[in-house]
């Protein structure tokens, strides 16, 4: 049973309540509880050779005992003189009413902190100070801890020191054959080294050892949620080289990256396993041609194949596209929508369960217990952040283990995809087709909204159309972002001409698809919205966004956004309204006009706002890291992944006394409510 906090020598109640604050309630809690940096107080300065601004320690003698000065009523400033061989150094505290008694003259301490100069002389301003010989944090390096009202630097210090002694030898779970095949080192040895190190070398070694358990117990938990955790047999396409009387009849040429995911696709497909690929790409990088291509091969090949999509609209638009794909072909595709008729959905039905259809397209309709298919063989899911475990068990249950394709357009750094989606592999396509003209983006004030809107008429009368996109819904009182109502008047009243639309989360999905089908047929020229347009919809003469208060939106949200318009021949503009000058604003709107390469742009994301912020990355279950850095740890993730994997491999249940350890930390780590991806 792990020892309570309040038990380590030095704690008592009122303190293990400050440390139950930081969710530390056990000594194993307060090891885990590793540091923000350390400070490097091993070297010693002689006094002469300090210089202002810089922090530094020095062996001293008090040459001089403390002096008080009340300034003023709560001003008391305590000043002593300290010396060395090479000179004296003036030592001064501002309302610390306990250091007159801690020091004598002729004694010797060691003194640490930052030099300044003040009236020509050397001075030091509230040092950490300890007596010669009983030193523990001066003469080595120190770990500093995140603080909370009420722990100091001291405490945690001196608490984390105990703790380590208390504990004694601390019991190692992750087995000797990973240890030496990653070269993790044991915890014993780190467990001290990322507290106290030796030298900075140690604190890397140390620092391994805890990025790599922490995301190897992350990806244990998540493997044992996933609904796959063995292998399947699939079925095997006999012939995948007929994809190319296919990719030769299309009117363009596939980029390499898109070559490359397709090979990748029918590779998994030939083998006879069944396939579950995740294939990312930015918006208008070509992922439904690699589909409809890898779609081809499995009809070819005698099966029949499913393609998923979120709404209706998005299912319309794969259904016109895929139609044309595949004009000629004599391959026969249907749709399946919640809102058909009950007739036309019988037929649907009839011919799916006969054989007739060879490729149906929906939305969630299709994972109804009323379709039945006659040979199920290829699955295709667009938009997989929309999608969970359940739906894509229920779809690939009307099948015998039919191949899953997921498709992305939302672009995540490979770190953050190789933990949301462990059981799957991804496919990236980092290409967009040539002549594809980037999205001119500029981040602008109030003060340029005339200029805007003008601007934005312009495009309109020449034929464009534009998004307007808000944060909120309605007006509150206490909030002065734009709101879509007020908005959506406020340009009908300026562009009386046009039609102006609005569309909300709030509408109901009738009235949704009529807003959206007037836009997508250009009845409608200027379309004020929420975020409900950010997935998937496909209107090549939207050339103009205006996205208000821009700073609400995460870098990747935006990206999406931009990526509605520029989908036609014409140049796109998109322009960000942004409130507020901190540097993270200025550098997210930065970032947004210098790139259109969604992966740098989710990299970016990542960076300024951290995993747990990550599109809303806390609704996958993830906790947050107490070491690990994705952005940085890359190597020690893809590491830690392949021993996952082995490790599953070798005992999918843990259950073994090899992996009891493993097991226990891992059963602990993601709360069982959580719903994996």
């Amino acid at each position: 049973m792990p020892k309570d906090i309040r038990y380590l020598k030095g704690v008592g109640e009122k303190r293990a309540a400050l440390f139950n604050k930081k969710g530390i309630k056990t000594v194993e809690d307060l090891l885990y509880y590793f540091p923000r940096s350390h400070e490097d107080r091993s070297e010693t300065k002689e006094i002469d050779s300090c210089t202002e601004g810089e922090t530094v320690c020095v062996r001293v003698t008090v040459f001089s005992p403390v002096r008080d000065t009340r300034v003023r009523r709560n001003m008391l400033v305590s000043t002593m003189v300290v010396c060395d061989s090479s000179g004296a150094l003036n030592v001064v505290w501002y309302n610390n009413r306990y250091v007159k008694d801690q020091f004598m003259t002729g004694d010797e301490y060691v003194l640490y902190g930052k030099i300044t100069r003040r009236q020509g002389k050397l001075e030091m301003v509230n040092p950490v100070f300890e007596k010669k010989g009983a030193e523990r944090f001066t003469g080595k390096i120190v770990p500093l801890y995140p603080l909370t009202e009420g722990l100091t630097q001291k405490v945690l210090q001196s608490s984390m020191e105990l703790a380590i002694k208390d504990v004694g030898r601390l019991e190692e779970y992750i087995p000797s054959d990973i240890r030496e095949r990653y070269n993790i080192a044991e915890i014993n040895y780190a467990m001290k080294n990322i507290h106290f190190p030796e030298d900075y070398e140690s604190y890397n070694i140390a620092r391994e050892r805890f990025v790599f358990e922490e995301l190897l117990i992350l990806q244990l938990a998540l493997f044992s949620r996933k609904d796959d955790k063995t292998e399947k047999r699939g079925f095997a396409f006999e012939d995948v080289c007929c994809v190319q009387e296919f990719v030769d009849a299309l009117p363009f040429s596939l980029t390499g990256a898109q070559k490359k995911t397709l090979d990748e696709i029918l590779k998994d497909c030939k083998s006879g396993k069944m396939m579950n690929r995740l294939v990312q790409g930015d918006v208008g990088s070509g992922k439904t041609a690699v589909a409809a291509a890898a779609i081809y091969t499995a009809v070819k090949n005698g099966h029949q194949a499913a393609m998923m999509a979120p709404t209706e609209i998005l299912a319309s638009q794969h259904m016109e596209t895929l139609s044309k794909f595949f004009e000629g072909t004599g391959i026969t595709v249907v749709m399946l929508t919640g809102s058909m008729k009950a007739k036309e959905k019988r037929l649907v039905l009839d011919m799916l369960a006969l054989g007739v259809a060879d490729v149906v397209v929906g939305t969630h309709a299709i994972i109804q217990d009323t379709v039945e298919f006659k040979d199920l063989a290829f699955v295709v899911a667009d938009e997989q952040h929309r999608f969970g475990v359940e739906q894509r068990a229920k779809l690939a249950a009307k099948g015998n283990n039919p191949h899953m394709l997921i498709m992305s357009a939302t672009p995540i750094p490979r770190t953050l995809a190789l933990i949301l989606y462990g059981d799957l592999d991804i496919s990236i396509i980092d290409e967009l087709p040539p002549g594809r003209k980037p999205v001119k983006t500029y981040a602008v004030g109030e003060r340029m909204r005339k200029r805007i809107f003008a601007f934005l008429g312009k495009n309109v009368r020449e034929g464009g159309q534009a998004y307007v996109v808000c944060p909120l819904i309605e007006e509150t009182e206490k909030s002065d972002l734009q709101n879509a109502q007020m908005l959506a008047q406020k340009l009908q009243k300026i562009f009386p001409d046009f039609s102006v639309g609005l569309m909300h989360g709030k509408m109901k999905p009738k009235l949704k698809e009529e807003v959206m089908d007037g836009f997508v047929n250009g009845d409608i020229k200027i379309l004020v919205s929420t975020t409900v347009i950010e997935v998937g919809v496909n209107v090549p003469n939207a050339n103009t966004m205006v996205i208000e208060n821009a700073e609400r939106f995460g870098l990747s949200q935006l990206h999406q956004l931009r990526g509605r318009v520029g989908r036609g021949n014409e140049q796109a503009f998109c322009i960000l309204f942004a409130h507020g000058n901190n540097e993270v604003t200025k550098k997210r709107m930065e970032t947004m006009c210098i790139s259109n390469d969604g992966f740098y742009i989710s990299e970016q994301d990542l960076k300024l706002r951290g995993p747990g912020d990550f599109f809303g990355t806390r609704q996958h279950g993830l906790p947050e890291m107490k070491i690990a850095n994705l952005f940085e740890d890359t190597a020690i993730l893809e590491k830690s992944q392949e021993a996952a994997r082995a490790i599953m491999e070798e005992d999918a249940m843990l259950s073994s006394d090899k992996y009891i350890g493993l097991k226990k930390r891992s059963d602990k780590i993601i709360d069982d409510e959580i719903v994996m991806n």
